[in-house]
C-alpha cells in the first residue's frame, strides 16, 4: 500500500510507514513542498494509487463529489501529540490497509476506525 501525508500532519510518518514496509511520501517530497494545492496532491494519489491520509475535511468533499483522492484516510482526533498519533497509526495500520481492500474512505479517530461505504 502507498500512502501520501498531507501537510499539517508530521513528516515523520512517512518515515515510520516506510521503516514497517510501506511507499510513504509526505507532501513536502513533492516539487511544491507543503504549498501543493489539494488539486495537485489528489492527482498524485489518482495516478500513484496513493492514499492520502490527512486532517483536512476539504479532502473528504472532493472524494465524495469527484471521487477524489484515490483512497482516503481522514484523522479525527482533534489535537494530538505527533507520537501518539504515530503509535494510534501503527496500532492500527493492518485493519486499515485491510479495509483499504473494501473500502475507499476510511477515518480513524481516537477510539474507533471507521470504514464509509
Amino acid at each position: 500500500m502507498k500512502f501520501l501525508i498531507d501537510a499539517q500532519l508530521p513528516r515523520r510518518l512517512a518515515g515510520r510507514l516506510r521503516e514497517v514496509g510501506f511507499d510513504a511520501i509526505h507532501t513536502l517530497d513533492l516539487p511544491l513542498a507543503n504549498r501543493t494545492p489539494d488539486a495537485i496532491i489528489n492527482e498524485v494519489s489518482v495516478n500513484e494509487q496513493r492514499v492520502v491520509v490527512t486532517k483536512d475535511s476539504d479532502f473528504v468533499d472532493t472524494f465524495v463529489l469527484r471521487g477524489k483522492p484515490w483512497k482516503l484516510l481522514l484523522v479525527s482526533t482533534g489535537n494530538i501529540r505527533n507520537d501518539e498519533l504515530k503509535t494510534l497509526l501503527l496500532a492500527n495500520v493492518e485493519k486499515i490497509t485491510e479495509g483499504f481492500g473494501i473500502f475507499d474512505f476510511i477515518e480513524v479517530n481516537r477510539a474507533n476506525v471507521i470504514f464509509h461505504s
